[in-house]
């Protein structure tokens, strides 16, 4: 995993709006990226869920968030369409996002559930990892975003 004070790899992928993601074109704002193991799974919904549920109390904190994990960009798709997710969310199939940012799990070819949040100039501010208390990251990321803005 990457570690807080390191460079945020940057990246360009098509979220499922269509749209490209460059995580150097969101400099200036702090950047939430939950990576998580596979779409339309029980604790990846519940986990996505609380992060499209508290998304407009993110934005008002100053933080885009972005959903990561290792499936098609059409089942990322197809999941944040049936989940109404307002973020971009990225199918990483060629896991190279997965690997620059160190969460794939070495055997299963999937990523670990950990959240990063990035800094306005691009770097790792934060790291949580909970692989098995969904709620955790959000709890977290939310706390450490209040704390930014007092």
């Amino acid at each position: 995993m990457l570690k807080v004070g390191e460079i945020a790899p940057d990246f360009a992928a098509t979220s499922t709006s269509g749209k490209t993601v460059k995580l150097s074109e969101l400099r200036g704002k702090r950047v939430v990226m939950f990576f998580f193991p596979k779409a339309m799974t029980t604790g990846c919904t519940i986990e996505t869920r609380l992060f499209r549920d508290h998304y407009t109390e993110m934005t008002a904190l100053g933080a885009e968030v972005i959903g990561v994990s290792v499936d098609s960009n059409d089942k990322q798709c197809e999941f944040a369409s049936r989940e109404g997710v307002p973020f971009p969310m990225i199918g990483d199939s060629k896991k190279s996002i997965g690997k620059s940012y160190d969460v794939m799990w070495p055997l299963l070819g999937v990523t670990q559930r950990v959240t990063y949040v990035v800094d306005p100039q691009g770097r790792v501010e934060a790291v949580f990892h909970h692989e098995l208390m969904v709620g955790r990251h959000l709890e977290d990321v939310k706390r450490h975003l209040q704390s930014k803005a007092l």
